[in-house]
């Protein structure tokens, strides 16, 4: 397996950290989504979506786009989905929610500031304010279990923390956290990462 992804965009981690935890036999090719080289003709007859990541099956057996949906494939059958329904379902409910609630703001604030060196003044401020309920929200959650599934690490964890951990990239300030800053350490821990 070939997985294309950008090392400074959370949701390319998200299925490398997965790969990685679960001791997956893939390699890794950088692509620097600013360059371009994802609306090649190229990449494109890789992923016609152009987007990474984006997991290529060497044996002839395609691709599989969308962090999320590669994460699942690459955990099936592991200790990252939960065998109890309600337990996955809590972890595909926050699965859901990160990619409709969080990584809109959250990342996107990043990126502006980051990537676009966009000063706040010319940032959407709905995007701080969306970001900032959404980290209340975890950490709320947090107050009440130690994870997302609730009782151990599963890829509701893994997705959450690609871009929760460099929210300060993206002026988000993860002090008033406290309940995130321990789950991020959790979390950070058993993936085997360094400290953001």
């Amino acid at each position: 397996m070939i997985l294309y992804g950008d090392s400074g965009s959370g949701n390319c981690l998200k299925p490398r950290w997965v790969a990685d935890y679960l001791g997956r036999d893939y390699e890794w090719r950088e692509v620097d989504v600013t360059s371009g080289y994802t609306k090649s003709a190229e990449f494109l007859a890789i992923n016609p979506a152009g987007q990474v990541p984006c997991l290529v099956f060497t044996d002839g057996g395609g691709h599989l786009a969308q962090s999320n949906a590669i994460m699942l494939f690459l955990a099936e059958g592991s200790d990252l989905i939960p065998g109890d329904a309600f337990a996955r379902a809590k972890m595909f409910e926050w699965l859901f929610w990160e990619q409709y609630s969080h990584e809109p703001a959250i990342a996107v604030r990043r990126f502006q500031k980051k990537y676009l060196g966009k000063p706040d003044s010319e940032i959407d401020p709905a995007l701080m304010k969306r970001g900032e309920a959404a980290l209340s929200l975890m950490e709320g959650q947090l107050g009440k279990h130690d994870y997302f599934a609730p009782a151990s690490l599963s890829l509701a964890d893994i997705a959450l923390a690609a871009y929760t951990r460099v929210a300060p990239e993206g002026g988000f300030d993860l002090q008033p956290y406290p309940k995130i800053r321990d789950w991020l350490t959790r979390v950070e821990r058993k993936l085997g990462l360094d400290p953001a």
